[in-house]
C-alpha cells in the first residue's frame, strides 16, 4: 500500500442498468493499484456513485477509464432523474486520506482534467480546492442549468471550462472534477423519539445556526438586515451541517451531520458538543454512527483525545486506540462497527501486506527456523529492535498510570507516543529487510545471454545491495533512536520496571549489532565506493554510539536494581 492515499467518488449519470453500472465499476477494478470500496446506484436519481482509493497515480488512472466508459455507454440526450447533473460522468472529486496534502491532491485533479478534456473531447469544469476562482469553487453553482442548459453556457465567455473546448458535446455533456476534503456523514443519537428537540440541538451545533427572531425562539419576528435577508446566530461548530430527526428503524431521533473538514471540526469534538447542548436540554447521548468508511486517522486522532481527557498515555498501539475512540463514542450502540471493514486504510490492505508482521509470534520463530533464507538476521534485528523500544515504551506508560506521578503524565504520554512511533517504524522494517533481501535474489536470477541482459542485470545486482544495505541502516538509526526513550525511563521511570528498561536497551543494542554485520555483508557487494563508504561510515559511527549508550544505561540500571 502506498504512503499517499487518495479516495475518488465519481458520481455517473445512471442507475438503472445494472449492465452499464457493472462496466464502469469493472473498467476501476481492472486497474491496478485501486480497491473498489462502495458501489451505490440510486433508481429515482437515475444516478450511481462509486467510491474506490489508492495511490494517486493508479487513483487518477482509474477515474480516466471510468469516464471514458461512462462517455461510451451513456447517452445524455436521453437521460432523465431526479438529481442535478451536466455530464455522464457529472462530478468526480478527489479526496486526501493519507500522506498527501489538498493541495497535492488539487495537483492530481488537473493532471485527470487535462486528460478527458483532450482524450475525450468532454469540457471540464474544476471546482473546490482545484477552482481557477472563487466564483466556480461551489458545485451547484457551476452545475446550475444542468445538461438541458450547457450548450447555451457554453456560449457564455464567463463559462469557458478550465479543460477543453467550449464545445457543446451532445452526448457526454460535462464533467466537474476537483479536489475536496473527506465529509465525514456522522449521526449522533439520543434517549428521546422528539424531533423537534434534535433539531433544536442540531441548530445549537451547525454552522449556519439559527434565523434570529424577535421574542419567541420559534415563532418570533424574524430578524432582518440591511439587505432584507434573515439575520443568523451561528452554531457552535465551523464546518458542520446539521439536522435533526427520527429514525423509525432505531426508535430514537438523531442529530445527521455532515463535518465538511474534518481537520476543522473532527468527529470527537463534534460527539462532545452534542453532549453537552443534550445535556442542558435534558437529553442523554447514547451512541453515535458513522455512514460508511473513514481514514484511520479519524478514530486514532479520537482515541487519543478522550484517553486525555482521562489523564491517561496516548501512547498505545493503534488497535488500542481504535477500541477506546469506539467505546468512548458509542459506535456500537445500534449496530457493530468493524474496524477491519470501515477503516479505509484496512481495506486497502492486501492479503500480502506485511506477510511477517500478520504472523504469530510462534509461526514467526519457525519460519525463521526453517530451511528459507528470509527471514533472516535483517528481519529478527528489526523484530528485536522493535522488542526493545516496546519495553521503553511500556516503561513510560506504566509511569504516566503511577500513583501521585499525576503532574508527570503528560511527559511519560509524550515519551510513551514517541517510542509507539519508532516500534511501528521498526515492525515495517522487519517486512522491508525481507523485502530487500529477495530484491537482491531477483537481480541474481536475472537471464544473461545477450550483452543488453548482461548490463541490466549487472545494474539490478548494484542497485539491490545499495538497497539491502539501506535497510539495515535505517533500522540502526531507527533502534538508535530508540536509547531517546530507554535511558529517561531507566532513570526517572516508574522504579519496578527498572528491569525492563535495562532490557529494552540489551535489545536495542542486539538489534543495531545485527544490522551493522548485515550492512557489512551486504555493502561487499556494493562497486560504487563512495557510495559504500558512506555507508560504512554512518553504520561504524552508529554503532559506536549505540555500544557507549547502551554500557551506559545498563550501568545505571544495575546501580539502581542493586
Amino acid at each position: 500500500m502506498s504512503n499517499q492515499l487518495i479516495e475518488c467518488v465519481p458520481n455517473f449519470s445512471e442507475g438503472r442498468d445494472e449492465n452499464i453500472i457493472n462496466e464502469i465499476a469493472a473498467a476501476i477494478k481492472n486497474v491496478s493499484g485501486v480497491k473498489l470500496l462502495n458501489v451505490d446506484p440510486g433508481k429515482a436519481t437515475n444516478r450511481t456513485v462509486i467510491t474506490y482509493a489508492g495511490s494517486p497515480g493508479d487513483v487518477v488512472e482509474a477515474a480516466f477509464q471510468s469516464i471514458k466508459k461512462a462517455s461510451e455507454l451513456i447517452d445524455m440526450r436521453t437521460h432523465k432523474g431526479e438529481h442535478p447533473r451536466m455530464g455522464a460522468t457529472d462530478v468526480c472529486p478527489l479526496i486526501p486520506l493519507a500522506g498527501i496534502s489538498l493541495e497535492e491532491t488539487a495537483v492530481w485533479s488537473k493532471k485527470l482534467a487535462k486528460r478527458v478534456a483532450d482524450e475525450l473531447n468532454i469540457p471540464i469544469f474544476l471546482y473546490e480546492a482545484a477552482a481557477s476562482g472563487p466564483e466556480r469553487s461551489n458545485l451547484s453553482v457551476i452545475r446550475e442549468g444542468e445538461y438541458e442548459g450547457l450548450e447555451k453556457k457554453l456560449k457564455d465567455p464567463n463559462w469557458k471550462p478550465d479543460f477543453g473546448k467550449a464545445e457543446f458535446n451532445a452526448k457526454s455533456g460535462a464533467t466537474v472534477i476537483g479536489a475536496r476534503d473527506f465529509l465525514i456523514a456522522y449521526n449522533v443519537n439520543l434517549n428521546t423519539t422528539s424531533t423537534r428537540i434534535a433539531n433544536a440541538i442540531a441548530f445549537d451545533v451547525r454552522e449556519q445556526g439559527r434565523v434570529k427572531r424577535i421574542g419567541h425562539p420559534v415563532l418570533g419576528e424574524l430578524v432582518l438586515d440591511e439587505s432584507g435577508e434573515p439575520v443568523r446566530i451561528p452554531g457552535t461548530l465551523k464546518s458542520v451541517k446539521a439536522i435533526g430527526w427520527y429514525i423509525e428503524e432505531y426508535g430514537l431521533a438523531q442529530i445527521s451531520m455532515n463535518l465538511t473538514n474534518m481537520h476543522v471540526t473532527p468527529v470527537h469534538i463534534a460527539f462532545d458538543e452534542v453532549v453537552n447542548k443534550a445535556t442542558e436540554r435534558g437529553v442523554r447521548v447514547t451512541g453515535s454512527e458513522i455512514v460508511g468508511m473513514v481514514p484511520k486517522s479519524v478514530l486514532i486522532y479520537a482515541g487519543k483525545y478522550f484517553l486525555k481527557k482521562q489523564k491517561r498515555s496516548i501512547g498505545l498501539p493503534e488497535e488500542e486506540l481504535i477500541r477506546i475512540a469506539i467505546l468512548s463514542l458509542g459506535l456500537n450502540d445500534i449496530s457493530e462497527f468493524n474496524p477491519q471493514e470501515r477503516i479505509i486504510e484496512y481495506m486497502l490492505e492486501s492479503d500480502n501486506h506485511n506477510p511477517l508482521n500478520k504472523l504469530t509470534i510462534r509461526t514467526f520463530a519457525q519460519l525463521t527456523a526453517s530451511d528459507s533464507p528470509a527471514p533472516g538476521g535483517g528481519s529478527i534485528s528489526a523484530y528485536v529492535g522493535a522488542l526493545g523500544v516496546s519495553l521503553g515504551t511500556m516503561v513510560a506508560n506504566l509511569s504516566a498510570t503511577r500513583r501521585g506521578w499525576e503532574d508527570k503524565t503528560e511527559y511519560f504520554s509524550d515519551m510513551a507516543e514517541k517510542g509507539q512511533a519508532l516500534q511501528e517504524k521498526l515492525l515495517a522494517l522487519v517486512d522491508e529487510d525481507t523485502a530487500a533481501f529477495n530484491t537482491v535474489m531477483n537481480a541474481f536470477a536475472l537471464p544473461k545471454a545477450t550483452e543488453a541482459e548482461i548490463a541490466i542485470r549487472k545494474k539490478a545486482i548494484a542497485d539491490a545491495n545499495i538497497y539491502a544495505s539501506e535497510v539495515p541502516l535505517r533500522v540502526m538509526e531507527t533502534a538508535f533512536k530508540a536509547f531517546e526513550i530507554i535511558k529517561p525511563m531507566v532513570i526517572e521511570g516508574n522504579p519496578n520496571s527498572t528491569s525492563d528498561g535495562a532490557v529494552g536497551a540489551l535489545c536495542t543494542r542486539t538489534a543495531m549489532e545485527g544490522a551493522y554485520l548485515n550492512i557489512r555483508t551486504n555493502a561487499s557487494g556494493i562497486k560504487d565506493e563512495t557510495v559504500k563508504s558512506s555507508i560504512l561510515e554512518k553504520a561504524d559511527k552508529l554503532m559506536a554510539e549505540g555500544r557507549k549508550l547502551e554500557e551506559e544505561i545498563m550501568g545505571i540500571a544495575v546501580g539502581k536494581i542493586g
